[in-house]
């Protein structure tokens, strides 16, 4: 996996979010946040996701949409349960994932990191495949950002988000960080 000089990952698929604007100067990328998102919650695949980030969700296709009405959000990736990578801004621009957030003393942490989202839900195991692909795409993004650190959105923003959740093992995913790293390639 490879990002590109304009922040793209070749082997995610492009659907491009209006959701994104400059980052501010100075603004290196140091953090990745891993979120999980099911729309409607709990409920996996179809096209609900890609809608909200694309600003096309049809809020009368099930009850739980009409809360979502006018959120302008995105990510930058989008990792499906059956691994499936999309990206919807380039790591060169901010995307609109951690809302008020502090990281180490740094307040509005979209400004400094990249938000991958996790299809899933709190409640839930996530898939070994979504494990890979992040571990893959978290080696691809430090081989060209100086990340320094890997949290979860709940580290970010205690007491208003609770994501990726209990059922996110980070044990695991390090382990395939570190394995990776010491023999060069995932």
């Amino acid at each position: 996996m490879h990002v590109d000089g304009k922040g793209l990952v070749s082997a995610a698929r492009q659907a491009l979010s209006p959701n994104h604007d400059e980052r501010p100067d100075g603004g290196d990328i140091t953090l990745l946040v891993v979120h999980s998102i099911s729309l409607p919650p709990g409920r996996f695949g179809g096209g609900a996701v890609e809608a909200l980030f694309g600003n096309a969700l049809e809020y009368s296709e099930h009850p739980y949409f009409e809360q979502l009405r006018g959120l302008r959000v995105s990510a930058h990736f989008f990792i499906r349960r059956n691994g499936e990578l999309i990206q919807f801004v380039s790591c060169d621009r901010r995307a609109w994932h951690a809302g008020q957030s502090t990281w180490k003393g740094r307040e509005r942490c979209n400004d400094f990191s990249i938000g991958v989202e996790l299809e899933g839900a709190d409640d839930q195991p996530f898939a070994d495949l979504q494990y890979l692909v992040l571990a893959r795409l978290a080696l691809a993004l430090k081989s060209r950002y100086p990340i320094e650190d890997l949290v979860g959105h709940a580290d970010i923003a205690p007491g208003r988000k609770t994501d990726p959740g209990p059922f996110f093992d980070w044990g695991y995913f390090r382990g395939l960080l570190a394995t990776a790293s010491s023999l060069g390639a995932l």
